[in-house]
């Protein structure tokens, strides 16, 4: 493991995975850096809180805006069919506080060069409280399984319900 995180480029090639648990939609946006999981964003689809994105929308960029004030804030950008750039802002504020806060957990082990079988074997040891931080918890491990090198990864993981 690393002892310190490769600096964050302003811009993150993104992949985004969706997932559904019972009834849940959920996203994530996973920001990566040479190919490898470097920060996730997730939590419920939630088409009230502005997260309208296409379905055929699987990549984009995860963009760091530092404000005049200091403060950061990542947006979401991709490029829709007609080929023109389109932007959500304020990405790091779509999703509840909890969800936010076990997303920053993981992404600051991923940032450190934690394996990823490692990060997963963490999040699946995670004790949660209610059912749907469960649900979201289980999610982000299927999502990231599918960065696992191909010879840890079970055909039966491949599968992921999107």
């Amino acid at each position: 493991m690393n002892t310190s995180p490769q600096k964050r480029p302003a811009e993150l090639e993104c992949d985004v995975v969706r997932f559904q648990n019972n009834k849940d939609k959920w996203i994530a946006f996973i920001g990566l850096l040479d190919g490898r999981p470097y920060e996730i964003f997730t939590g419920l689809a939630d088409d009230d809180e502005g997260l309208l994105i296409p379905k055929s929308v699987s990549k984009g960029k995860i963009i760091k805006v530092v404000q005049e004030d200091g403060t950061k804030r990542y947006d979401f950008q991709f490029v829709n069919t007609r080929g023109f750039k389109t932007t959500m802002e304020g990405l790091s504020y779509k999703f509840d506080k909890e969800f936010w806060n076990y997303a920053k957990l993981i992404s600051g082990v991923l940032r450190y060069g934690m394996p990823i079988d490692q990060v997963i074997k963490m999040i699946s040891g995670l004790q949660m409280d209610s059912e749907s931080i469960n649900s979201w918890k289980v999610g982000v491990e299927r999502a990231l399984k599918k960065y696992l090198p191909a010879e840890e990864q079970q055909p039966d993981e491949l599968c992921m319900n999107e």
